[in-house]
Order: C-alpha cells, then structure tokens, then sequence
C-alpha cells in the first residue's frame, strides 16, 4: 500500500493541484515537502487525488508514481516556476513518429508545471459570460471545469447555471429537481440571489445557482415582465455587494447560458462585464462565432456598454486532423488576443465526469482533459491579473 500523508490537521485538501505539507513533512530544496507514492486509480469513480500519473488516464489500466506535494496555503512558501520550468524542460521530448510519446510528454511538463500552482485573485469580481449559441461545443462543460480548476486553486467561485436543462448543476452535484429553489425564482419572482444558491459537494469555495426545467418557462414569462433583460444583473450585483460586505468576496462569477439568443442569453450579457466563447475546433463553430459577435455588439451599442469578448478556448481540438488545426489557426489569426494559449482536447474522461456528478478535475485529476482544463484556468486568472496591472499603470 501507498504512503499518505497526515492532514487531519492540515488545511483543506485541494483535489487535483497537490496536498498541502502535513506535519511532519520535510521541505526539499524547491520548497516542497519529500515525494510520496501513491497508486492512481482508474475505477468508475476514484478518489480525488494530487496530480501524479504520467499518462492521460484515458489509456490507462492503472499506475503508480511519485508526485510532488506542494503546500500551497503556505504564505512563506517561494515562487518556485523557474525551477519548474528546469524540471519540465528536462522532460525527454518526441518527435511526430510517436505521437502518443508526444502527448504523455506534454502532459507530464504540464503536470509539473500546474501540479500545486495558486492563481492570482482578481482585485474585484469578474463576472463572466460563457456563450455560444451554436449547442454542443463544450460550454456547460468549460463554465463547470474552469470554475472547479479556479476554486481549486483557492479562488471563491460561483456558476449560474442559465440553461434549463441543468446540465451544469449535475456536473456540480447540485440539486435541481422542480422543487429546489432556483434561479427561476431570481428571474421570475425576484427572490435574491443568495436564497437561491447551494454549496458545491466537492469543492469549497465553489458555489452555484442551480437551474430547474421550470426555467424552460422563463423566456414566455419574462416578456411581460418590466426591465425583463436586466433581472438577472442586479440580482448578481446584489449578491457580490452582500458577499463583499460580509469579508467572503467572490473572485468570479461564471454564467452558463442556454444554446439559444434568447431572453435568458440577453439576461446574461447584461450581468457580465466578459464573454467566454468556448469554440469546438469545427467549421460549423466558426459559422456561428460571427452571429455570436453581431448580438454581442447590439447588447453593447443598448444594454451594456461594458461587455466585450475576454477569452477564447477552443475545445474538442484533435491534434490527429488537420481540420482542427486549421479552425485553431483562423481562430488565433482572427482573435490572437482573447484566444487562450491551451486547448482542450477530446477526452472521454471529461464525458464520464457528469455522470457521476462530478467535474473532471475532482473525477479524474490526472487525465489530460483536467490539465488541459487547469491551463486555461490558470491563463484566465494571469491574464486578468496582468489586465489590472497594465490599467493601474495607465
């Protein structure tokens, strides 16, 4: 059997980003405290665990290795990236004859790379909008596993979940059944926010609003209703200022939305000062980024001034085609800024998650689709850090 370490007086246990030093742990020389073993599980359901295989647990029959435990909540712990960097850089390469050599590379050097890493928290809330009318290109499951990587990583979180069919409150093993007080309730009764809002299971710091199939009514419902396309913005507004007042500020707000135009949809670019486009690496994807674009531009020029489009991830990207290669390329030519340096490939782990109410980052920590996912999230938190440094400058 594999070590463990002690922590039952340690603080929480981030799944997925490393354990934090228990108490008789020795730092080494990167600030870490000594390698453990520890066996990584592939079964149905497996615990969450540091981020130690070496291997996408998509191929994998079961392994065991030795992860780096980094204690994450220690203030006094050093920027150790540059020697991360060494250590990642050491990793043997492949060239394209071994392309399954390529990926198990990749996935080690971001493994080392993230493995235990803290994001900045953003100086004020980050409200963002993950949309994309075109169905099936990975938005509840983007808004679900970037807020799981960033609560991880020690950020305060909350996901609205917009579409009726409650996809990301599954995933967040949040009830949502037609009696659960939801955000229907907030957009239809103007019930507050907070009274509507469920912890996370899984990840403290993670919070969400669920959504019932009465939401489905909503859109009929909202017509008649006055100021119907900005309900849902000052109920957030509220939330935040209640959150902030009471010394648990939220560092971000994630809105997933519904695969239509609708009035829910217009609700939602109301409330967010960012728009999140996951993009399948399709050519479809692209066909709707356009109309995406134009809608955006009208709640801009009427409704929200603030609202423009922050980050780009393209997801189901298969390295095997030159199809997606060529979606990723027009997409960084068109949008070089907003286009996230990570990709999210297709994983069948990332499919599995929901169906055991989990995201993949609690579900199968090692995977690649939770590193590709903890990437993105990482980029997003440093990219809006540097944002507000570059306007605190000017």
């Amino acid at each position: 059997m594999s070590p463990t370490l002690d922590t039952t007086d340690a603080p929480h246990v981030a799944p997925g980003l490393g354990f934090p030093a228990g108490p008789s742990a020795e730092p080494s020389e990167l600030g870490w405290p000594e390698t453990v073993s520890r066996e990584t599980s592939t079964s149905a359901n497996p615990a969450p665990a540091a981020l130690g295989s070496s291997a996408d647990s998509d191929a994998e029959t079961g392994s065991t290795s030795s992860v780096p435990v980094v204690d994450d909540t220690d203030p006094a712990t050093p920027d150790d990236r540059e020697e991360r960097a060494v250590i990642a850089a050491a990793i043997p390469g492949a060239d394209w004859n071994t392309p399954l050599a390529q990926a198990v590379a990749e996935d080690e050097r971001k493994r080392v790379t993230l493995s235990g890493r803290s994001v900045p928290r953003p100086p004020r809330t980050r409200v963002m909008t993950v949309a994309n009318q075109k169905g099936g290109v990975g938005k509840t499951t983007t808004t679900v596993n970037i807020a799981a990587a960033l609560a991880q990583a020690g950020s305060t979180v909350l996901v609205i979940d917009l579409d009726p069919q409650g996809n990301a409150s599954t995933a967040l093993g949040i009830d949502h059944h037609s009696e659960v007080p939801s955000v229907y309730d907030v957009l239809v009764d103007g019930a507050p926010l907070g009274d509507v809002v469920q912890p996370c299971p899984d990840l403290p710091g993670l919070v969400c609003a669920p959504a019932t199939i009465d939401l489905a009514g909503a859109e009929i419902e909202l017509v008649s209703l006055v100021a119907r396309e900005t309900r849902l913005q000052k109920a957030v507004a509220a939330y935040v200022e209640e959150r902030t007042a009471s010394g648990d500020r939220l560092d971000y707000v994630l809105v997933d939305c519904p695969p239509s135009l609708g009035l829910l949809t217009v609700n939602a670019f109301v409330a967010g000062q960012e728009v999140f486009i996951p993009i399948q690496c399709e050519y479809y994807a692209l066909e709707g980024l356009s109309q995406l674009l134009k809608n955006i531009e009208l709640i801009r020029s009427h409704l929200n001034p603030a609202l423009h489009v922050s980050t780009i991830l393209l997801t189901m990207y298969d390295g095997r085609t030159r199809l997606s290669a060529q979606v990723a390329d027009e997409v960084r030519a068109h949008f070089s800024e907003q286009t996230l340096r990570a990709t999210v490939p297709r994983s069948v782990r990332i499919s599995e998650a929901p169906s055991h109410a989990q995201t993949v980052m609690t579900y199968d920590p090692n995977s690649s689709g939770a590193l590709s996912y903890l990437e993105a999230a990482v980029e997003i938190a440093e990219r809006g850090a540097a944002d507000d440094t570059t306007e605190e400058s000017a």
